[in-house]
Formats: structure tokens, sequence, C-alpha cells
């Protein structure tokens, strides 16, 4: 398979040069600065950061805790679902459209058809399954609402492609705000609905009106930028078969081991204790809406590298993207850890107290995202060994989850997943990446960067500790007096440093 995938990306640049898009545009140089890109699209997502936010915040007061459990059920479904049925088809455009742009029209119309038809798979299958679905998951509540998940997966798969197809193009201000405005949207249709009537069925009818919305303006945008040129290619669909099947095996284990400690607490508990364990396990979309257009930025720039021959630039690359997002991660980890308690019983009241433990366990395994190891192992079509790697976590996983839960409870699950996809996952993605690369030890990733910005995120959370052990007050001012104090710490140290900021001359050892 790796010399298969070898020789299609000589072909395929041998086709193409990636020098000029389809519109004759000239692309920066691979040495050319990613942030300008990155921060285009991750303020298009941070334009909904509060209405995506408070989606759950609302659902957790609109609903008792069983129906906040089982609405957080029917979403862990969805996510593993929509993980599970891309055939990597959405993420291959990023490989395949900046490389032979001529063609981009045929892969994107090959990607649509297949997810496309996956969707209407679900459909099908969860209209017949929802009672098995409910057996499963001991919810009574799951089989009437499986049919509108599965119209949902139907009108979602599709327009799984337009962000990525504007990347790709580098669209970068179109994908921001597409970003921004879907998320906005969803926000809404989700929340409208549960508000309005206090059932979990329309909530799922907006959300199926909101992805029809979403597809239509897929479609539409793709109509535009591509033209007659979107049609389908038998003969290109092997190409992006080859490059997605492993890709996607890849993403169905990591969708698994990402998911399977949900599944093994919602076999354990009730909905209700199922509730308290989902607001435990807490979704920071900062980190969603900063890594994804980081790692996909990172990727089309690294891809311009290898195609000039330029492999010193390609792990300058590496480590300026690594050394950017801990410099936004690491502090916000450390404020999430030293706020946490009056976190949850601010957002989720204290209903949820119980939830406080689990979200610092879950907190701290963020501290792995900032190593974007699976966007240089696909750069270099290093899609078998990504797979490789997630079936490994995979076992690993099912293996942990069930003895940490036995010995430490439902933590145990979230804790048994963060070492396994931390410490282990990407401790094996490093050494592949590294000789992939072919760099030293010491310049695999901007060691003295990381190191600084760790002691300036731990000096920053002990000045706040020191503070917040005085204060006896309600969750808000506590949390507002904290977190005053650790930025303020953390923004000091940083801008002594001379580091603060995200120009290249802030950050020491991107060059390489």
């Amino acid at each position: 398979m790796a010399s298969i995938l070898q020789t299609m990306r000589q072909d395929t640049r041998g086709k193409a040069s990636p020098a000029a898009d389809a519109r004759g545009t000239h692309p920066p140089a691979a040495s050319e600065s990613g942030a300008r890109p990155v921060l285009m699209l991750a303020a298009g997502r941070a334009v909904a950061f509060v209405a995506t936010f408070a989606t759950p915040l609302v659902l957790a007061r609109v609903f008792d805790q069983a129906e906040f459990g089982t609405y957080k059920q029917i979403f862990v479904v969805y996510t593993t679902l929509v993980g599970i049925s891309q055939f990597g088809m959405a993420e291959s455009l990023l490989y395949f459209l900046p490389l032979s742009p001529g063609r981009g029209g045929r892969y994107v119309a090959n990607a649509l058809l297949v997810l496309t038809g996956a969707g209407l798979t679900w459909l099908a299958l969860l209209a017949l399954a929802g009672p098995h679905l409910s057996r499963w998951l001991g919810n009574a509540a799951l089989p009437g609402l499986s049919g509108l998940l599965g119209a949902y997966l139907l009108v979602m798969l599709p327009a799984m492609v337009l962000e990525l197809a504007m990347t790709a193009r580098k669209r970068y201000l179109g994908a921001g705000l597409a970003y921004g405005l879907s998320d906005l949207l969803r926000a809404v249709a989700f929340v409208a609905p549960a508000v309005a009537t206090r059932r979990l069925d329309f909530l799922l009818a907006g959300a199926v009106a909101f992805g029809v919305v979403r597809l239509g303006a897929t479609l539409f945008y793709l109509g535009r930028e591509f033209g007659g040129q979107l049609r389908p290619a038998g003969g290109l669909v092997r190409e992006q078969f080859a490059y997605a099947l492993p890709l996607q095996l890849g993403v169905v284990l990591w969708v698994l081991t990402l998911n399977l400690h949900y599944y093994a607490v919602a076999a354990a508990v009730t909905a209700a204790t199922f509730a308290i364990y989902a607001v435990g396990c807490l979704q920071i979309p900062l980190f969603d809406f900063v890594t994804t257009p980081a790692a996909n930025v990172m990727m089309v720039r690294m891809g311009e590298a290898i195609t000039a021959r330029r492999p010193a630039a390609v792990a300058a690359i590496w480590r300026e993207t690594t050394s950017r997002l801990a410099l936004v991660f690491f502090p916000v980890i450390g404020l999430l850890l030293v706020g946490g308690r009056e976190l949850i019983l601010l957002l989720f009241t204290a209903r949820y107290a119980a939830s406080v433990p689990i979200f610092m366990v879950f907190t701290a395994g963020y501290l792995f995202t900032v190593l974007q190891t699976d966007g240089v192992l696909r750069v270099y079509a290093e899609t078998r060994a990504v797979a490789i790697l997630y079936a490994i976590q995979l076992a690993l996983v099912a293996g942990l989850v069930p003895a940490f839960m036995a010995a430490f409870g439902i933590i145990g699950a979230t804790a048994a997943t963060a070492f396994t996809g931390g410490v282990i996952g990407k401790g094996l993605a490093l050494v592949l990446v590294r000789r992939r690369m072919g760099v030293t030890l010491a310049g695999l990733l901007p060691w003295r960067d990381l190191g600084e910005i760790s002691a300036a995120a731990a000096a920053a959370a002990l000045a706040a500790l020191a503070v917040k052990a005085r204060l006896t007050a309600a969750p808000l001012p506590v949390l507002a007096a904290t977190s005053c104090i650790y930025g303020a710490t953390y923004c000091a140290i940083m801008m002594a440093r001379g580091r603060l900021g995200f120009g290249t001359g802030h950050l020491r050892g991107v060059r390489g």
C-alpha cells in the first residue's frame, strides 16, 4: 500500500502543479507564515462561540437530568456515526485539491456522492434499529428519536465538504465565515425548539432543518466555485479511496477510541448519572475552532513545502504550529483547572457538582492537542500508519476503561482515555513524525518554547490558587477574580520574555 500511495502522490504532482490553482492564482511560498489564515478561520468559528457554548447550558436548564442525559446520548451516537461514515472522502480534499486543482470539481463531486450514500444508509438503519439502540443504552426514550437522528445524518454528511473545500482552495475568509454562520445557526436551531416546546423530538427536528439549510448552502457554493467541473469521475474515485480508506480506517478507530468511554458509562449507569458524566466531559469549543483550522492550514503549507522539496521548511512549519497552539492552549488549560469547580457550578448549577473531578481529568487531556501529529502523517500519505496507531489505542482503551472504572468509578473511564490517547498515542506518533521528517530529537519539537510557556502557565496557576484560597464568595466572583490574576500573571511573564504574539519573531525555535 505504501508503494501505491507513493506512486499516486508522484503521478498527481506530475499532472498539475500546486503552484497555481484553477483560477491562475499563485499560492504563497511554503515559508510564508500560516498565522493569518489560521486566525481568519479561527475568528470565523469564534463568531458563534458564545451561542454554541451556551447550547448545552440552556438545555441543562430546560430539561431534567434524565432528558439532558438522553440528549447527550443521542449526540454521542451522532458524533460516532458521522465520524465513521465519511470514508475519508471529505478530508481527502485537503490532499487532492492543492495538488491537482484542475480536477478539483470531480474530487468534490465524488466526495458528495459517497457521503450522500452513507447518509441514506444510516437513515434506513436507524429507522429500523431504534429498539436495539434503546436496549443497548438502557434508555426507553431513544426509539422515537432515532429516525430524526438518521435524517440529520443524511443532510449533514455531504455538507461536511464545505469548509474543507474552501480551505483547500485557500478561500480562508469564506471558510471562516462558513464556520461562524453555521455554528450560530445551529445553536439557534437547537435551542429555540427546545425552549419553546421542552421536547427532544422538536429539538431534533430543528437540527434537521438546520442541516437542510447547510446542505443547500454547500451545493450553492460548490456549484459557483467549480461550475461544470462539479461532476463525478469514476477513475478519480479509485485514487481518492486509495488515499482515503486507510485514513478512514484511522478515523473510525479514532472515533471509537474517543467515544468508547461514553458508551461504557452509558451502559453502566442511568441517563441521569450519564448527564453528570457528560457534563464533566465538557467540550471546550475554543480547542476545536483553533486546532481544526491550524491543522488544515499546516497541512496545506507542508504539502507545498514537500512539493518544492524543502524538508527544512516542513519541520519549521510543524514546530511553528506546535508553538502557537501551546501559546494559547497551555494557559487556557491551566485556567480551567484552577477555576474548574466554579465554572461547572456557574454553567450547570449545583446539581452537577459531582461533574467537577471528571472535568479536571478530562481537561488535562487537552494538553496533548498541541501536537497535531495526524496532520503531519497525512501530508506524507502515511494513512496506514495513522490507522495502526489508532488500532493500538483502541485495544488499550477497551482494556483500560473497564479496569479503571472498576478501580475509580466513572472518573476512571475518562482517565483511561486521556492517558491512552495522550501519553501513549502521541508518544508513538512523535516517533513516526521524527522518522518521516528526518529530524533529530532536539529538532522534533520547539522544546524551549514549550518549556517557557509551561513554566509561565504554572506560575500563573500558583498565583491564582493563592488568591482563590482566600476567597469565600459565590462561583462567579471567585472565577472572575482568579481569571484576572491568572491572565495578568501569564501575560506579564510572557511579555517580559518577549513571547506574547503571533509573529514568527515572537517564537524562538520555529525556524528550524
